[in-house]
């Protein structure tokens, strides 16, 4: 019997009753008729089972099972840093790969290399790497480089003694022995020279019998400095304004009587021992290297003298080639090659000293000839 039949069976007994109390009946009777009815209502009561809900709550709100996505472990790539030690192999200047060689003969190989980092080459050398040394110097000092400037590294070496092919690797090392990547460079960190030797009856292409070089210092007592508008000769090579507001312009006179009828293969300047005083190059609009031929002893009157302009200087430079000009002294027979420097613009009126300044006895004319 389902649910709806016992509600319905108990409502028709409920109402039995209620219409029993409404009949007439003997007073005897009427306590029988009660008990009876009660009992009756008792066991339908007893039989139909309390009604209770068939319905499944709804499942109440449940805990997501989803986690959440891990956390992205790829980082941003870091972002590019200009590298402070970085060279870039511009070319061979001399001994092209290939050449060819007597036994024993001596030659000056020559590389041009830039700086293309963002740090100043101080202290840095050429270092002899692997391969055939060909009597090299284990490591040579390379002048100052400043960022974006080029210098032609160069070594004087000796083709060996027996016929065959030879490759000597060189490479360039910080003050702190760290080795400078060289884009274009072989494996990316070095440049070499390559020659081929051959006895001197198949021996074509070679180049003189031998080269020489001298390095001269300039001659201190025909070097100095003369100021606009007040004379003087000091012992120093000065270039700028001083805290006058006067233009000081120097002088440096270099003795090359004994190159005369010499055939010239290479001749650079080297500055790199010059020092600053506040910043001429800016405030001044840069300092020109010229070559002059002063009379001696140097005085007033070669202030304004005539000259020929090499290089407009931003910076302590790198050694720089003056092979054409110094060819052509010898040429003339002029016993004295002379450079003046002086600067590009006017003074700046700031009443501060600012100038490049060199000494006779530290900067080098480097020159390899035939003899």
């Amino acid at each position: 019997m389902n649910n709806q039949s016992r509600l319905f069976n108990l409502i028709f007994v409920m109402t039995l009753l209620l219409g029993a109390c409404n009949l007439p009946s003997a007073s005897q009777g009427e306590g029988a008729s009660l008990t009876a009815a009660a009992q009756t209502v008792e066991v339908l009561l007893s039989a139909t089972p309390a009604i209770t809900s068939t319905n499944t709550p709804l499942p109440g709100p449940t805990t997501a099972t989803n986690t959440p996505p891990p956390l992205l472990t790829n980082t941003p790539a870091a972002t590019a840093t200009t590298n402070c030690n970085l060279a870039e192999f511009r070319g061979d200047i001399t001994i092209p790969d290939g050449t060819i060689l007597t036994p024993n003969q001596a030659f000056t190989k020559k590389w041009r290399i830039k700086n293309i980092g963002s740090c100043a080459w101080n202290g840095y050398l050429l270092v002899f790497d692997s391969g055939d040394s060909m009597s090299g110097p284990a490591s040579k000092a390379i002048a100052a480089v400043n960022p974006g400037q080029e210098v032609d590294l160069e070594v004087n070496l000796t083709a060996p003694a027996t016929a065959g092919n030879y490759k000597g690797y060189w490479r360039i090392v910080t003050n702190g022995n760290v080795l400078v990547p060289v884009v274009n460079g072989h494996q990316g960190k070095s440049f070499f020279v390559d020659i081929k030797v051959q006895a001197p009856a198949t021996a074509t292409n070679t180049l003189p019998p031998a080269i020489a070089q001298i390095v001269l210092n300039a001659v201190a007592s025909e070097s100095g400095t003369l100021y606009e508008p007040a004379a003087g000769v000091p012992s120093t090579i000065l270039a700028g304004d001083t805290s006058s507001n006067d233009i000081a312009r120097g002088y440096m006179s270099f003795d090359i009587s004994s190159l005369i009828g010499k055939t010239v293969q290479s001749a650079s300047l080297a500055l790199g021992s010059c020092s600053t005083m506040q910043n001429p190059f800016t405030s001044l609009s840069g300092i020109w290297v010229g070559e002059v031929q002063y009379p001696l002893p140097l005085d007033q009157a070669d202030y304004n003298i005539a000259g020929t302009g090499i290089v407009n200087l931003n910076a302590i430079p790198a050694p720089i080639d003056v092979k054409t000009y110094v060819q052509t002294r010898i040429s003339e027979g002029k016993s004295r090659f002379q450079i003046r420097l002086h600067p590009a613009g006017p003074s700046d009126m700031d009443g501060q000293a600012d100038y490049i300044s060199c000494n006779a006895g530290s900067v080098t004319l480097t020159i390899t000839y035939n003899p």
